[in-house]
């Protein structure tokens, strides 16, 4: 998969990145979507997501005969250099999918249109306040229309536990020593057993693992104004508990957790009945059972004090409009109906994230397996429980997740030690932080 740093990196060695700046209301107009053209609408995703999509767009269709619809559709990898080739060239699309780490860069470039504009054909007033935040720049303007939520949790394979004769943790009260004690028991077992199997497959180099473990020591990542940066004590400490992960057993060794990152969601140790623990966004756990073939479940994120475990909704995409669209109300329609229609929404179902319209969630039960009701029963639980979402990465920030890998690494394999990588971590953080 191409990193964020490297995308970033194509990018400003083609000029595109700062061409951007250039791409808002007041730049010349470009085909996409002029007048009584075809809209267009660009999105990722896999072959599930894209069948669903052009069947929902079949129905916007045939609800709306005066409006022909051009879908365009990429994988991950490719899609963020093709999108900036678009907006640097003048032929955007007029509705595009978005995710949390570029709206700001986008968004703050004056490249989406304020969803406000055309609120007469959008009605985002059902959706959860909380939820609808996220997608607003720091000036306040709604940029980003939330798709769904995605909940960072634990995955668990049941079937692991019940042969290891583990016990399935106890969610409300767990910590991570008692995550880090369940993990290295399975791990034991399996050795014992002979069994190609870990407790826990990967920790210490992921953003939104370092992002949790902050949020529960009262820090964030990107602040707000009455919020605190994430400390050098507190990132020595997550890094310091990564160790321990692998000393213990719990995780496989560094080597063998950077190999399983790389081996995607269907190839790693969870989606193949290797591991009994994964972190991941919780409607992910669709992909692992079936990959995995297993029914798999989810728990909370274990809390550094037992039961804060600082849960959060994370908008797991949005639907932006570009600020060029020669037609923002056909665009806004468009992107009305894939929000809130029923018939589009069974369609759609869940693969985007669980809708923060709480009458749609009702409708599609009807339309849901088995596997898909864990993410829906899991994301409604947890509603009780959610804390204030943090700030979208902002522009300066969106590099991050590959430098606290590339330095995680680090620590994780004894180059240099947890404290002396938490300074630079930190140092590459606070330099990130949006100026005020």
């Amino acid at each position: 998969m191409i990193s964020r740093r490297s995308t970033l990196a194509l990018l400003a060695s083609a000029g595109l990145v700062p061409a951007l700046a250039a791409c808002g209301p007041n730049a010349s107009p470009g085909s996409g979507g002029g007048g009584g053209g075809p809209l267009r609408i660009y999105w990722w995703g896999g072959d599930l997501r894209n069948g669903m999509t052009r069947e929902a767009l079949d129905l916007f269709t045939a609800a709306h005969d005066d409006i022909e619809v051009a879908p365009e559709y990429s994988e991950w990898t490719g899609y963020w250099d093709k999108l900036a080739t678009q907006f640097a060239g003048g032929d955007a699309p007029d509705v595009l999918q978005m995710d949390e780490a570029y709206i700001d860069s986008y968004g703050s470039r004056s490249s989406l249109l304020d969803l406000e504009t055309v609120s007469d054909v959008l009605d985002l007033s059902a959706m959860d306040e909380a939820v609808l935040e996220t997608g607003r720049l720091a000036d306040g303007t709604l940029v980003g229309a939330p798709l769904g939520i995605g909940i960072f949790s634990v995955g668990v394979n049941p079937t692991i536990l019940e042969k290891a004769g583990v016990e399935m943790p106890e969610d409300t009260t767990w910590t991570w020593d008692d995550f880090a004690e369940v993990s290295a028991a399975v791990s034991e077992w399996a050795k014992t057993a002979g069994e190609d199997v870990v407790g826990f497959d990967f920790f210490g180099t992921g953003a939104a693992e370092l992002g949790a473990w902050a949020r529960q020591s009262g820090e964030q990542l990107f602040p707000r104004e009455d919020e605190t940066l994430v400390s050098v004590e507190t990132i020595t400490a997550y890094l310091e508990h990564a160790l321990t992960l692998v000393q213990t057993g719990a995780t496989a060794a560094p080597s063998e957790q950077l190999e399983d990152a790389a081996a995607g969601v269907e190839q790693g140790r969870f989606g193949t009945n290797r591991a009994a623990f994964h972190l991941q966004f919780h409607t992910q756990v669709q992909t692992f059972q079936k990959s995995s073939g297993s029914p798999l479940t989810l728990l909370r994120l274990p809390a550094l004090t037992s039961g804060d475990h600082q849960m959060v909704n994370k908008a797991s995409m949005y639907w932006s409009i570009s600020a060029k669209a020669a037609d923002p109300t056909r665009a806004g329609t468009l992107v009305d109906f894939l929000l809130r229609d029923k018939e589009a929404a069974k369609v759609l179902k869940i693969e985007r994230g669980v809708t923060a319209f709480p009458e749609l969630q009702t409708e599609i039960e009807s339309v849901l397996d088995e596997n898909e009701m864990v993410s829906l029963e899991f994301a409604r639980t947890m509603q009780e429980e959610v804390v204030r979402p943090p700030l979208v990465t902002p522009a300066s920030g969106v590099g991050f997740g590959d430098e606290l890998s590339r330095l995680g690494e680090e620590s994780l394999f004894g180059k240099r030690p947890p404290a002396e990588v938490a300074e630079e971590i930190h140092s590459a953080l606070t330099g990130m932080q949006p100026s005020t």
